[in-house]
């Protein structure tokens, strides 16, 4: 099968940046936006300021707001908008071909991953789950970008890895489509629990001793789910989990630093913040870890905090206060 042209959904600063990594590695990319104006913007100016502000972009990028057939398609909406967004395309656009899901989140209400929407929605189509330590900002710039390309088969996943491949961005083939897609959701929860332990002022400590046990409550979650916890040692898992509990540019540590300094969500959204993929998702995985008989106290603590019912403090007092018990 050819790989040569790419068809890129969602032309926020993820999709603008995959879009961006397609063309310097050689494909021909058409990303789909919302609206004529800010197509217009990014094939005459090559640049789209409301995502990545002065990034230019490369020539082999074209907008548009109607997407087209290509031999590789790449859905980089928010996880709450993959099955409207798949809703919206024919059909036939997707059927036997690759399509990568870059959204990392569990859906609220099904409680499915990424790849079963797909599955759902369009059952004919290839799924492949992208994810890793990766900030949309550093790969439109082509700076030193790895994460991990997931699918089924072994040999498929290592020629759409290639393909995407440039001289900054270096897709990693696996085929741990499962364990990929828990590792990328959950850091989104555990990166609101770090943030909200910085702004809580507790210390890099506890952040560091977070990071930790979240790392082995993942894998906990990853193998009760079907995958496998040697994912985790690698940038899917480790890599990712580090970068975003880390980072102020982790939209998610942003958001729980300012639970930690006690606002809620209402008034987090209400000061002009975006809302987090781990906040829709911290509920889906509490659900997830109980239906499983999973322990994740890390994942109920995120819970409590986001619906009011206790604040980092009191969560951390009681997180200190479990019983100890060896090392897991």
């Amino acid at each position: 099968m050819s790989l040569d042209s790419v068809l890129v959904i969602g032309g926020g600063a993820w999709g603008t940046a995959l879009a961006q990594a397609a063309a310097m590695a050689g494909r021909t990319v058409r990303l789909v936006v919302r609206d004529a104006a800010q197509a217009d913007e990014i094939n005459i100016a090559h640049t789209n300021q409301r995502y990545l502000g002065g990034q230019i972009l490369h020539e082999a990028i074209t907008a548009s707001t109607q997407p087209a057939p290509a031999d590789i398609i790449i859905l980089a909406v928010p996880a709450q908008s993959t099955r409207a967004a798949l809703g919206a395309l024919d059909p036939a656009l997707l059927a036997d071909r690759p399509v990568i899901l870059s959204a990392k989140g569990l859906e609220t209400g099904t409680l499915d991953r990424q790849s079963e929407i797909l599955i759902d929605m369009a059952p004919d189509a290839i799924p492949y789950v992208l994810s890793g330590p990766s900030f949309a900002a550093d790969v439109a710039a082509g700076r030193p970008t790895a994460v991990t390309l997931a699918g089924d088969d072994a040999d498929h996943t290592s020629e759409l890895a290639a393909a995407l491949a440039g001289p900054s961005f270096r897709p990693y083939a696996s085929d741990d489509r499962i364990g990929v897609e828990v590792a990328g959701a959950l850091k989104n929860v555990y990166a609101l629990a770090c943030g909200a332990i910085e702004g809580a002022g507790l210390g890099a400590s506890a952040r560091s001793a977070l990071i930790a046990r979240a790392f082995a409550e993942m894998a906990r979650m990853v193998k009760a789910m079907g995958g496998s916890a040697t994912t985790l040692t690698g940038l899917a898992g480790l890599g990712d989990l580090t970068l975003t509990c880390t980072s102020v540019q982790s939209r998610n540590y942003q958001f729980g630093m300012a639970l930690g300094r006690g606002q809620s969500v209402e008034q987090i959204i209400a000061s002009g913040a975006k809302l987090a993929e781990g906040v829709a998702t911290t509920p889906v995985a509490d659900a997830l870890a109980n239906s499983l008989h999973v322990d994740a106290p890390l994942i109920a603590a995120v819970h409590a905090v986001l619906s009011g019912q206790a604040n980092i403090a009191t969560v951390v007092a009681g997180l200190m206060a479990r019983p100890l018990k060896r090392e897991d």
